[in-house]
């Protein structure tokens, strides 16, 4: 998901104020309880009744070498909740069993997005937390209605991302029209291809998918973690159903009250200052990639080979749109700092574009099968709230935006403004508020660009007696289950007994060029739970 705003200098101190106030009373709640809230005491995996004429889940191997017990399995849900016994779609489902005497029913995993897969990520979660809290759950993971697996399945247009892209900065009127002409285009193939199926494809439908697939389990109440979207999606099922939920994490932490455009506006300034962050690592790491030691000049630098790629798009790919693409999963993920520094370096000081066509290959470039993924995310961020249709609105706030955060602001402008003119009617977004839940707990770190710190303050204040556990000075987007111990011990805690308390977390160190060169293992935390979640998501 491309995602408070900070205004001028002055918010931004006051802004500051706000957030150490909230860390120091977060570090004084935790130095202080004795009695952390407990969730009342539950049989999450009693049965429950059955729906009407819907036959059990059945389940069949689906193993891999790396998670040897998952098992797979498809739910028909209806294409309208409104009209159960109308057209019936389905969602394609993952499964680890539990394996202890005694079980504390489903855990219902979501990486993001919108139009994030989550089978794989069943068996990353389940392999990921420790081996007592593992045992004890049914984790599941699921495409959401239009995702991967799950049928029907949305790609509204192949190409849309095909290089090379006008550039995203609409430097003259001839560059707008081209981008405004491709948004448009989007939108008008997305209501031809999929028209039946639009208006049901957003996230209280998918919420009430939930409520449908734990009924299908035959469980009284569900678990639920959710990255990023995910955590919006789990707040929504909340609301929907705060009698069925057992425990509720929600990691990188959406902002309820901005859904969606003014959160896509708070996103662009922070991937600005998170993008400001890699160019200050760069110039810490002078001797290694020879860039200069001053962060101002190194943005120089970057805007520089931007103004070049303009005119020669590196390898015939890579121009200002690609290479903000290929640069913005460093916002997310600063595991890639050291892959992304190296092929800045080669093409300012060698000229030589061959690294960065490959950096763009591997973190920017989009697969064919991504145009489900986008295509979900549009057609749920559409559905969901309303977006400005005068485009002469867009287009002021982005110019905006842009004077303070040139980074992402027009890239991420273009990524969502097919809302300006999609097919499909929009909704309002539901108050997630709830004073009905056990004890949600809550991970968030201080600087994530994707859903900044201000969004998790927010979604605490509406979910009565949930906790937040802060990551101070962490940048990257989902952080459970990425390494930091203090974090997934807490995590593991809360997943056997339900008790919630405020935290703070030191973040882990920053990369170094030493581990530059080598290839992550795909097993190592922080890789693996990024390359799940991936980006955008």
């Amino acid at each position: 998901m491309l995602h408070p705003t900070k205004k001028r200098a002055v918010a931004r101190r006051a802004a500051a104020k706000k957030r150490a106030a909230v860390l120091l009373s977060i570090s004084a709640v935790a130095a202080v309880l004795t009695s952390p809230v407990t969730a009342a005491p539950a049989d999450p995996a009693a049965p429950a009744a059955a729906a009407p004429g819907r036959a059990a889940l059945r389940w069949t191997g689906c193993a891999t070498p790396r998670y040897p017990t998952l098992q797979c399995a498809s739910l028909p849900v209806p294409l309208d909740h409104d009209r159960p016994a109308g057209r019936q779609i389905s969602l394609a489902l993952t499964r680890v069993p539990h394996t202890a005497a005694t079980s504390q029913g489903p855990l219902l995993v979501n990486p993001g997005g919108p139009g994030g897969s989550g089978r794989a990520l069943a068996g990353f979660v389940a392999s990921a937390l420790p081996k007592d809290v593992a045992a004890q759950y049914d984790v599941i993971g699921f495409d959401p209605r239009g995702v991967g697996r799950s049928e029907p399945s949305l790609d509204c247009a192949a190409g849309h991302f095909k290089p090379v892209r006008p550039d995203s900065v609409p430097l003259d009127p001839a560059t707008e029209r081209a981008n405004l002409e491709r948004v448009r285009a989007f939108a008008e193939s997305c209501g031809a291809k999929h028209a039946d199926v639009l208006p049901y494809v957003g996230t209280v439908s998918a919420a009430r998918d939930l409520e449908v697939l734990r009924t299908a389990l035959g469980a009284q109440r569900l678990s639920y973690f959710g990255y990023s979207y995910g955590t919006y999606l789990g707040a929504v099922y909340a609301r929907l159903h705060p009698d069925r939920v057992h425990r509720l994490v929600l990691d990188s932490v959406v902002d309820p009250a901005g859904v969606w455009y003014q959160d896509n506006l708070a996103q662009d300034l922070a991937f600005d200052a998170r993008h400001k962050a890699f160019l200050a690592w760069v110039a810490k790491y002078d001797s290694t990639y020879g860039l200069g030691t001053d962060p101002a000049r190194i943005e120089k630098l970057w805007y520089g080979m931007r103004d070049a790629l303009r005119g020669t798009p590196a390898g015939g790919k890579v121009g200002p749109a690609e290479l903000e693409d290929t640069y913005m999963p460093g916002g997310y993920y600063n595991g890639y700092w050291p892959k992304l520094a190296e092929a800045f370096a080669a093409y300012v000081l060698k000229q030589d574009a061959k690294p960065l066509v490959a950096a763009y290959e591997r973190f920017g470039a989009v697969e064919p099968s991504a145009g489900n993924g986008y295509s979900v995310y549009t057609a749920v961020q559409c559905r969901d709230s309303a977006w400005p249709t005068d485009w002469n609105a867009w287009r002021a706030d982005m110019w905006r935006t842009h004077a303070k955060a040139p980074f992402m602001t027009w890239n991420n402008a273009w990524y969502n403004a097919p809302c300006a003119f999609w097919p499909a009617e929009s909704l309002r977004a539901p108050d997630v508020t709830n004073s009905e839940l056990p004890p949600a707990l809550l991970f968030q770190a201080t600087e994530d660009a994707a859903t900044p710190f201000g969004g998790a303050v927010s979604m605490r204040d509406r979910l009565k007696g949930s906790a937040l556990v802060v990551e101070e000075g962490g940048g990257n987007h989902g952080i459970a289950l990425s390494g930091n111990k203090c974090l997934d011990e807490k995590l593991a805690a809360y997943l056997r007994t339900g008790a919630a308390a405020d935290a703070t977390c030191p973040a882990p160190p920053a990369p170094t060029p030493a581990a530059a060169t080598r290839a992550v293992p795909p097993s190592a935390g922080g890789a693996a739970l990024h390359g799940l979640l991936g980006f955008r998501g």
